[in-house]
């Protein structure tokens, strides 16, 4: 029965460089023609989404295209907000927003039935949600840059949006930079174990 809100974080990354001043990294993310149609699009996404579920009227834009810092990338992040139908809850919420348009992309039936054609490994909890419902709240999450333990392995996926525009090459930068922070993290963690005693 209170607001809600959406975060839209997606398009927008560009990874930090060592001797580059992150202000001036967001500054060309922020004139980027390609990563602001992708926001402004993904953002509209979620409008659309929340508009589902919200009452007329109320669902609008609280931020709009804000720098995010992270240790190595920059996130171009905006919140859409609404006020819940009195008929509506938290399931209908949650339904009406997931899959997430900042994963799927748009128009987001037919992306993830060309997402479900190509990919030929399923990607088990990445993308998918992890977060907790109440009778009157609820608080999710995007799962991404996270890592699955199988068994005796460890799986860290990373992906980019692929857009029109997109340049191959940078799409692929861009991937690297997002699993830099979890590749580091797991290293460290290594380094850290105490040999194996014989």
């Amino acid at each position: 029965t209170g607001e809600h809100s959406q975060q839209a974080a997606a398009g927008g990354v560009i990874g930090v460089a060592p001797g580059r001043d992150d202000d001036e990294l967001a500054g060309e993310l922020n004139l980027d023609p390609k990563e602001r149609a992708e926001h402004v699009m993904l953002v509209d996404l979620e409008r659309n989404d929340l508009g589902k579920v919200c009452e007329y009227g109320t669902v609008r834009v609280s931020e709009l295209m804000v720098n995010e810092y992270y240790s190595h990338v920059i996130h171009i992040v905006s919140n859409v907000r609404g006020r819940l139908r009195p008929q509506k809850d938290g399931v209908d919420l949650l339904a009406a927003m997931f899959p997430g348009g900042t994963i799927t992309g748009c128009p987001k039936v037919r992306c993830m039935e060309i997402i479900d054609e190509l990919e030929t490994v399923r990607r088990g909890p990445y993308t998918g949600s992890f977060g907790w419902l109440a009778l009157d709240a609820l608080d999710m999450n995007i799962i991404i840059r996270t890592l699955a333990r199988v068994g005796d392995r460890l799986y860290l996926q990373v992906g980019g949006g692929i857009v029109a525009d997109s340049v191959p090459g940078n799409e692929y930068f861009e991937t690297l930079h997002k699993a830099t922070g979890m590749l580091r993290a797991v290293a460290a963690s290594i380094a850290e174990r105490p040999a194996p005693s014989c």
